[in-house]
């Protein structure tokens, strides 16, 4: 067990972060707030299992989900090409990593993974599996984004007493919809540039996000 925890600690732990904050913190206040609204409309209370079908878990959910998802494949877009003097964040200026080497040139080795070996379309796809996952999980989080927030959007017109519904697809064109994905989506590149920036001059000992600390400012990578 302790093997298994040094060799895996990093992704069990943020894995648990991410469970207790989602679960125990976003869902349980959410649950609270969506009932107490109800009351406020006269409505009855609904039990928690019933919230997690609810539009506004859904909402809440998958607008956060969608701006992390494109963050991060932006990300690593455009890393590929893109370089920050002094950042820890990007690649040397002067010269290229391992990272872009010719995949093609290790389709023999044997503990290559199968696609490299394989070669073709499976190597084609494979070299851009990373980014293509995170936009894929971006597109999946912005069309459930959209679908459960009309849910919502109609359910506030109903408690309102409105005959207006709108389809998922009409409510794409709402500001409402591109209010609550931009507020995220500009959050989300704002932390990018604060770790890119900011690992130009601070450090963190022992951080693979970090330059040596001893490292001198226009370090790059």
């Amino acid at each position: 067990m302790r093997r298994f925890m040094h060799q895996n600690g990093l992704g069990i732990t943020i894995i648990a972060c991410f469970l207790v904050i989602w679960l125990g913190g976003q869902t349980t206040s959410g649950y609270r707030t969506y009932n107490h609204d109800r009351v406020l409309d006269d409505k009855p209370t609904i039990s928690f299992v019933s919230y997690l079908g609810t539009a506004h878990f859904g909402e809440a959910t998958f607008e956060n989900w969608e701006s992390e998802f494109l963050q991060m494949g932006m990300y690593v877009v455009l890393t590929v090409k893109l370089r920050q003097k002094g950042s820890a964040e990007s690649k040397p200026l002067d010269h290229e990593l391992e990272q872009d080497e010719n995949p093609k040139l290790h389709q023999f080795d044997p503990d290559a993974p199968w696609p490299v070996r394989r070669g073709g379309a499976w190597l084609a796809v494979y070299r851009n599996s990373l980014s293509l996952a995170l936009f894929a999980l971006f597109t999946a989080s912005f069309l459930l984004h959209a679908w459960t927030g009309s849910r919502e959007y109609n359910y506030e017109l109903a408690s309102a007493n409105s005959a207006e519904r709108v389809t998922t697809w009409s409510y794409l064109t709402r500001s409402q919809f591109w209010f609550e994905s931009l507020q995220n989506w500009q959050s989300e590149f704002l932390a990018v540039a604060a770790i890119v920036l900011l690992t130009i001059f601070l450090r963190q000992h022992g951080s693979p996000e970090s330059k040596p600390v001893h490292a001198p400012h226009a370090a790059t990578g």
